[in-house]
């Protein structure tokens, strides 16, 4: 493939602690052939469970995921945490929310970033900070998302927050003024999550809180009529769903009519699925406008995003976002849309006891178009998080048909690259890599350096370059 399409690595500043920044830098700039690479303004340390995170993330406590790179010598620990810079609290009086405060991590460790940002700059690598679109510390009840009766979602594997909070957009914009003022070399910031993940089924139906309401009504949408819509659909789908209705959805032409048809019982979901959008575009509005104000000219805004036909559900809207970032990565995170499948399939399933499971696992693969034959199997079991030595359940047609539908979506209004994940075998990662090496996609963006064993990351130069 031509060696000047764009290819980036994200690095949790972990292992730049354990492997030092030159070897880092080696093994990303030198043996992979990446021009760019992402971090985390975040130092750590061994932790444990009253003290810290469990890596790799729990996913829900599904996960399976082990490092391919040890941390401290191990594949899955408690890291406990600190921010990599002392944080100007001052900046932060306009929001409820308050910076994480500096701790011992932050004066022993905190300027490993800075000298990882120099010596990456001075290799020709561009460096970016991801961030969580909408993820402040300590993320209160009033905005956490809301089912339509009011009630959190159970289980929710991404802690997000409302996309129309005023209080957690505040806290972003302090929290960019805060960033650039202590790295104003740094190139740009990722945003992760600036929709509604829905990789459970109860996130699926987020977001009906009062930041939502008062934004949708002041914007011009039915909100009353919005929520008892979807409140209708999440009743049939809890207790009414039919085999019948899984059959349609099984067919050979995905249920389309039926799904026309159920759109046509519940106008309103059609202008909640309006109404993610929207927010949705106008928080990346608000995160280009906080970059540019905190003194960002030039800097790039950069969002992830998850791949169609999932976007319908989260908000994500390809071109409005285009419009605020100077690129836009989709997620090939196959392991999750295998997961999805059986969270998806295990609510649904214990919401209509008379359903039939294999039925169940063919319409859900139908309508998350991840087939285009058989499925991979016909149990829920089939589709649980893959282990680190199994391969993603997905074929590469429909991988290759997401990337074309984001493109189309983008319609060249920015760049899309494909976000791919690192996690499985190698043999599984390369056939990952290489379908989006030879998609029209106009770079790559690999998650995460942690999963990237040495095999992994001449895979990555032999397939890129």
């Amino acid at each position: 493939m031509p060696t000047h399409r764009f290819l980036g690595i994200t690095v949790l500043t972990d292992f730049v602690l354990n492997e030092g920044v030159e070897g880092i830098l080696d093994n990303i700039a030198g043996r992979a052939g990446a021009c760019a690479v992402a971090c985390n303004p975040t130092v750590t340390a061994p932790g444990d469970a009253a003290n810290g995170s469990w890596q790799p993330p729990a996913d829900a406590g599904a996960s399976v995921r082990l490092f391919d790179r040890p941390l401290w010598g191990k594949r899955e620990l408690w890291v406990r945490s600190g921010p990599s810079f002392v944080p100007n609290a001052d900046l932060y009086a306009d929001t409820p929310y308050r910076p994480r405060g500096a701790n011992d991590l932050t004066d022993r460790d905190g300027p490993v970033v800075d000298w990882f940002l120099e010596a990456a700059h001075a290799r020709g690598l561009q460096v970016y900070f991801q961030v969580g679109a909408v993820q402040p510390p300590g993320l209160r009840p009033e905005d956490t998302p809301r089912l339509p009766d009011g009630a959190i979602p159970s289980n929710r594997m991404a802690d997000t927050g409302s996309l129309a909070s005023e209080a957690i957009r505040a806290y972003n914009r302090a929290y960019a003024h805060d960033l650039l003022a202590r790295y104003p070399e740094v190139d740009g910031l990722r945003v992760d999550w600036p929709e509604y993940p829905c990789y459970t089924f109860g996130e699926l139906f987020q977001d009906f809180g009062k930041p939502v309401e008062t934004w949708a009504e002041a914007h011009g949408f039915d909100f009353a009529g919005i929520r008892r819509d979807v409140q209708a659909l999440w009743d049939y789908l809890h207790g009414d769903l039919t085999n019948a209705d899984l059959t349609d959805l099984a067919s050979p032409d995905r249920g389309k009519f039926t799904l026309l048809r159920d759109l046509g019982r519940f106008p309103g979901v059609v202008g909640w699925l309006r109404l993610k959008a929207a927010l949705s575009r106008d928080l990346l509005r608000d995160w280009r406008t906080a970059l540019t104000s905190a003194g960002g000219t030039g800097k790039q805004l950069s969002a992830n995003a998850f791949m169609p036909p999932y976007t319908l559900f989260t908000g994500m809207d390809f071109q409005g976002a285009a419009e605020h970032c100077d690129s836009i990565s989709a997620k090939l995170y196959t392991m999750h849309w295998a997961l999805m499948v059986r969270f998806w399939g295990d609510a649904l399933m214990a919401a209509n006891p008379g359903l039939d499971e294999a039925l169940l696992v063919r319409a859900l693969v139908n309508l998350m178009d991840l087939t285009d034959g058989e499925p991979a199997g016909l149990t829920l079991a089939t589709y649980d998080y893959p282990e680190p030595d199994a391969p993603h359940p997905i074929p590469n047609e429909p991988q290759r048909r997401k990337i074309n539908q984001a493109l189309a979506s983008v319609g060249g209004a920015t760049p899309l690259y494909a976000l791919v994940h690192g996690y499985g075998p190698t043999d599984d990662f390369r056939r990952r890599l290489q379908l989006a090496a030879d998609s029209p996609v106009q770079g790559v963006w690999i998650n995460r350096y942690g999963y990237l064993s040495d095999e992994k990351l001449d895979v990555i130069r032999e397939v890129w370059h």
